[in-house]
């Protein structure tokens, strides 16, 4: 069965390009740009998004911090993965850290985005969502075939599946569920793109279930893999202290 962390998740793959006076990585030209590869998961990436996504602008900027062009590619996950892990690309932007990817994968400093997973509810419904176990009885609406968080499946909750999150929040909307489970910052695309008559019917309950930091991985297996999420995490460091990371944030991410 495919995760939520595949299907929601929709790693990107950041493929970078080391320069011989920056990342001084030999098996590279000297100006060859770093590869990136995303799938599309907006807000987070996406092909027809600004900068695609907010995930692979925080990416660009970060490597162009340490001097380093990129290119981006967009593919369906499993074969952005694939590409990443036989080298056509040298890192995944907007991936979850696992202990099974750590094998693999570098993860360098996350990218400051969290993936919130948690309730979307009618305006006015009045629900409290800090006790799990005082939902028995509600309608909860997930997708078919994500893996929810573990807090939420260990809780043993009825569920009624649909085929994705837009579905999922047209079923919440017309009343057929109570709560929707779902990633707080594709429920608010969705209701600034596909779902704006949803906007202001429906809202976000606090507390979120789980909260995810998104990563740009870069390659374990490969010799180049180490320098380069250096320069990704130095380039990081730059932009929080310069306050540009907090700015890409706050103009991408609003919904944090």
């Amino acid at each position: 069965m495919t995760s939520r962390r595949d299907c929601l998740l929709h790693l990107t793959a950041v493929a970078v390009g080391a320069t011989a006076a920056g990342l001084g990585v030999p098996a590279r030209a000297a100006d060859a740009p770093l590869r990136l590869v995303a799938t599309e998961f907006p807000p987070y990436t996406g092909s027809a998004l600004p900068g695609g996504g907010i995930a692979s602008e925080i990416t660009r900027a970060a490597l162009a911090q340490a001097g380093q062009s990129v290119t981006l590619s967009f593919r369906p996950w499993a074969r952005a993965l694939l590409e990443f892990q036989r080298g056509d690309f040298d890192a995944v932007v907007g991936a979850w850290r696992s202990a099974e990817r750590e094998r693999t994968m570098r993860f360098p400093t996350p990218l400051g985005i969290l993936n919130q997973i948690g309730f979307m509810a009618r305006a006015g419904a009045g629900l409290r969502v800090d006790d799990l176990s005082a939902l028995q009885g509600k309608r909860i609406g997930v997708v078919n075939g994500y893996a929810n968080p573990e807090r939420f499946e260990a809780a043993k909750l009825p569920v009624e599946g649909a085929v994705d999150d837009l579905a999922n929040l047209r079923k919440l909307l017309a009343g057929r569920v109570d709560l929707a489970l779902i990633d707080k910052g594709v429920a608010m695309h969705l209701l600034e793109t596909q779902l704006r008559e949803g906007a202001g019917k429906l809202v976000w309950l606090e507390p979120a279930v789980a909260e995810i930091p998104l990563y740009t991985a870069f390659s374990r297996t490969r010799p180049e893999g180490e320098r380069q999420a250096a320069a990704f995490a130095r380039g990081i460091g730059d932009m929080q202290s310069s306050g540009r990371l907090a700015a890409l944030l706050h103009q991408g991410a609003r919904w944090q």
